[in-house]
């Protein structure tokens, strides 16, 4: 590894959006450091199987193909480095980015820094993420046709999640801890409608529990407590899937990039500018709204090609 620390591009995150752009800034002659942080290869290392993105068409491990973008990235010339940014300072160029005791510097940045699913605390939980758990329905609804599931949460995103589930699952219980649902009401009518979607007021998930099958973990059954009652029952759901909401992983920029209420980075439209030239944001850091690995990966080569022709025009 090289005692390099300053570079034309920095890229801070490491899923599809931070690995594409680094592979086309390598591809670029930029020569980019990519700081993976706390998670290598982003939310897509806690899915298991990933079949929705173009050119695998026997579907392949999330782990296993971040693991191919980082090779892809490495061979055109990037350097990975697994460790995380802990401040930055974007008030003048070059940028400076503090990484444990190092300060590294840099032309222009690409954030690329991701989202994290809001999930329950659960004693088990940790064991069946990816066996039965999810927080992406439109990722791994397919795995469990005529299957029973259910959905956590009671906002649009969840209306969304569940009636997508109906596609697939023979019923979708909607477990909700208040009486009411906080989704826009045409999110709610549809659900309401839809003959496959049940409720379950008042309650939230205690813990879950399953079996082994080939080999590795199995969800079979969900603990569900009554929050009015304090009633606890056990229902024989094979999945479950967490729709509270994501937070975008962009605190350290708070106060320098413009972001909206939820913390998502604005970037201009149709490109991957913030309000700071020089910097650029691509996948969940800025899109709260598609979410999928292979958006991610637009917006990540958007961004290394708004990153070159910045440098360009600077010289």
């Amino acid at each position: 590894m090289s005692n390099k620390t300053h570079s034309r591009v920095v890229i801070i995150g490491s899923g599809p959006a931070g690995f594409t752009a680094a592979v086309y800034a390598a591809r670029a002659n930029l020569n980019p450091i990519l700081f993976e942080g706390s998670q290598p290869g982003g939310q897509l290392t806690i899915t298991t199987d990933v079949e929705n993105y173009p050119g695998f068409p026997d579907g392949i491990l999330g782990p296993e193909m971040m693991d191919k973008f980082r090779k892809q990235a490495q061979r055109f010339g990037t350097e990975c480095i697994f460790k995380e940014v802990d401040k930055v300072d974007f008030s003048e160029r070059p940028f400076k980015l503090e990484v444990e005791d190092t300060t590294y510097t840099a032309d222009s940045v690409i954030i690329a820094t991701g989202a994290t699913a809001r999930l329950l605390d659960l004693p088990n939980r940790d064991k069946y993420m990816g066996y039965g758990i999810s927080a992406c329905a439109t990722c791994d609804g397919f795995f469990f046709k005529e299957q029973e599931v259910a959905v956590v949460g009671g906002g649009d995103s969840a209306m969304e999640e569940a009636t997508f589930l109906t596609k697939f699952a023979k019923k979708v219980t909607v477990i909700h801890r208040r009486d009411e649902l906080r989704a826009s009401k045409i999110m709610q009518e549809r659900a309401f409608k839809n003959s496959k979607i049940e409720f379950m007021w008042d309650s939230t998930v205690v813990d879950v529990d399953g079996e082994q099958k080939n080999g590795h973990p199995a969800l079979t059954k969900v603990k569900i407590k009554n929050i009015k009652t304090g009633d606890e029952t056990e229902k024989p759901f094979t999945g479950l899937f967490f729709a509270i909401g994501h937070d975008p992983n962009t605190k350290i920029f708070k106060g320098m990039l413009d972001m909206d209420e939820n913390g998502y980075i604005i970037t201009q439209p149709k490109s991957t500018k913030t309000n700071i030239p020089g910097v650029f944001a691509s996948g969940d850091a800025q899109d709260h709204y598609y979410r999928q690995a292979v958006t991610a990966a637009g917006t990540g080569c958007m961004a290394a090609i708004d990153a070159e022709r910045f440098l360009e025009s600077q010289e």
